[in-house]
């Protein structure tokens, strides 16, 4: 592919205070490499992980490209948080080898709005050559890591060179005042970020221009952890 246009700088805010405040920049840096994983390693949060991404994806300028090896994504619902088929440019491969070329290659076009790709292993070396890829054209890189049973979850505790790296879970549903399914919720975890510390968010998912906000409290009281959640 030929270069695209001048790099990007800057960072792309969550919109939500207290998740921004976390993040060096007031946000997510752009020419930088993000890591996002399932909190389980089941189908339910690892699609949690891909709309989250897909809402972050929603929310920049340009073309996305979106690299994969199985082709099983729900297009209607990479609508519903923002980021609708037009602006996605699908590449399928066999091998996971090729998806990290593919979007190394993506990566040093430049003048797209980020390069996201399916994994379930990212090497060190690898994730140096997307960083790297990264910061020339200031293309954010979204890797999503995901896993088709336990054994292979446990690759995610690897060290990278992501910027930051994120784990969501799928929570109960917001209530409501009266029947019906309120919006879904998400345990947003910061596992890691450079010159920054971990915090961990109980949010409302991603709403149609691929915003999250912070959810009133709790979402059932059987979170425990270590470190705060921070809510409305």
């Amino acid at each position: 592919m030929e270069g695209g246009s001048a790099k990007r700088a800057g960072t792309l805010s969550f919109g939500v205070p207290e998740i921004d405040a976390a993040l060096p920049g007031g946000g997510l840096a752009y020419g930088a490499l993000h890591e996002f994983a399932g909190g389980g390693s089941g189908t339910v949060d690892g699609a949690a992980a891909a709309l989250c991404v897909a809402g972050i994806a929603a929310r920049t300028k340009g073309p996305v490209i979106w690299c994969l090896t199985r082709p099983d994504l729900f297009f209607p619902a990479l609508a519903q948080v923002g980021l609708h088929p037009d602006r996605v440019i699908f590449v399928e491969s066999d091998r996971e080898e090729d998806v990290l070329a593919n979007m190394e290659e993506g990566l040093s076009f430049g003048g797209l709005g980020a390069v996201v790709g399916e994994l379930v292993r990212l090497p060190m070396v690898s994730s140096r050559r997307l960083q790297l890829a990264a910061e020339r054209t200031g293309t954010m890189a979204l890797a999503v890591r995901r896993w088709r049973r336990q054994t292979e979850a446990n690759d995610f505790g690897q060290p990278t060179a992501s910027t930051t790296r994120w784990r969501v879970s799928v929570m109960p549903s917001e209530k409501l005042p009266v029947p019906g399914v309120g919006r879904a919720q998400w345990l947003l975890e910061l596992m890691r970020v450079k010159a920054g510390e971990c915090a961990e968010f109980l949010v409302r998912a991603c709403d149609d221009k691929g915003r999250l906000d912070l959810s009133s409290g709790s979402a059932d009281g059987s979170h425990s952890s270590s470190r705060s959640v921070y809510s409305a």
